[in-house]
């Protein structure tokens, strides 16, 4: 494996997910796979989960780590090419991500979209400009599109608790949220479960419809309450508008998950990838009570990503 940025850049996703589990057993097993390798996580935006639980997979696989919040720490990145660099920025991608290149085995590397520009945030610049420049295994923690550890997490999470031998009914629900959010990880949530044995429903309101490369093998609804009916798992996340990009179309009123609203489903499992504003995106009731996941799902973080640093290792 020389990068991970999506479910395509997995040969074979029930393996991959056994992986992890083997991983989460065994955590230490291989240690002495990453001795004198190096992994650089590269953050340009804030990171609780994705940077500890990436940290500590490397950490578990003997790996020496290097955090840099590039935001902060580094100097401003121009990453056009022929650019007169006049202005605010100071260095060139070119010579940024090659030179991590040079300190680092693997690199991780995290950043948003703008919302500004659809065209600009999907065609994934800054993100394809490292795997080009750095010359070096690279592991996406979150992009302009997509969240694959986070999707990895989430699907282990969903085998671990998935009632047993049956094709689980999986819900991927809008939430309210106080401002634009991207839509990385309801386009990758739903790209991995396209790929997985689940059936998938997608409940949004009206103008909140996802690009369709992310919902080729879901069905889609404007109807929450019809969507939750019988389902075995929801995941709640927020996203912005793609259609009319990055904008907030209506305040949410009514969508956000409650207990009388479990009463429909299969006493469905509640997911979310966390962080998440209490009793806006879910309440407090479904976050402390004993449907909720997202805690599971926050520990399965270090595995799945164990679970790619450690094929990244091995081709290396």
């Amino acid at each position: 494996m020389r990068k991970y940025t999506s479910v395509h850049d997995v040969a074979n996703l029930t393996q991959l997910v056994q992986e992890a589990e083997h991983l989460k057993a065994n955590p230490y097993k291989y240690k002495s796979l990453g001795e004198n390798k190096t992994l650089g996580l590269i953050f340009l935006n804030p990171s609780l989960r994705t940077r500890l639980s990436t940290q500590k997979a490397g950490q578990n696989l003997g790996m020496n780590v290097i955090v840099m919040n590039l935001d902060k720490e580094g100097w401003a990145l121009e990453t056009q090419e022929g650019a007169i660099m006049n202005g605010t920025t100071v260095e060139h991608i070119k010579e940024a991500a090659a030179v991590m290149g040079q300190y680092c085995d693997i690199i991780g590397i995290r950043s948003f979209p703008k919302l500004q520009n659809r065209d600009e945030d999907y065609n994934e610049e800054l993100l394809n400009q490292f795997i080009k420049y750095t010359k070096k295994p690279i592991v996406s923690l979150e992009s302009a599109t997509r969240h694959p550890l986070q999707s990895l997490a989430d699907l282990l999470t969903i085998k671990e608790n998935v009632p047993g031998g049956k094709r689980p009914k999986v819900v991927l629900s809008w939430a309210p949220h106080i401002k634009p959010i991207p839509q990385c990880v309801a386009n990758s949530f739903a790209e991995w479960m396209g790929q997985a044995d689940v059936d998938l429903v997608i409940t949004h309101p009206e103008g909140y419809e996802l690009a369709d490369e992310f919902t080729q093998n879901a069905t889609v609804t404007t109807n929450q309450q019809e969507a939750l009916a019988g389902a075995d798992f929801i995941y709640v996340k927020n996203w912005s508008s793609y259609t009319d990009y990055g904008k907030v179309l209506t305040d949410g009123d009514g969508w956000m998950l409650t207990n009388e609203k479990l009463q429909g489903t299969n006493n469905a499992k509640v997911m979310h990838c966390l962080p998440v504003r209490r009793n806006v995106e879910l309440s407090d009731e479904i976050l402390d009570g004993e449907n909720s996941l997202v805690l599971e799902q926050a520990n399965n973080r270090t595995y799945a990503a164990q679970a790619v640093l450690k094929r990244m290792l091995e081709a290396l």
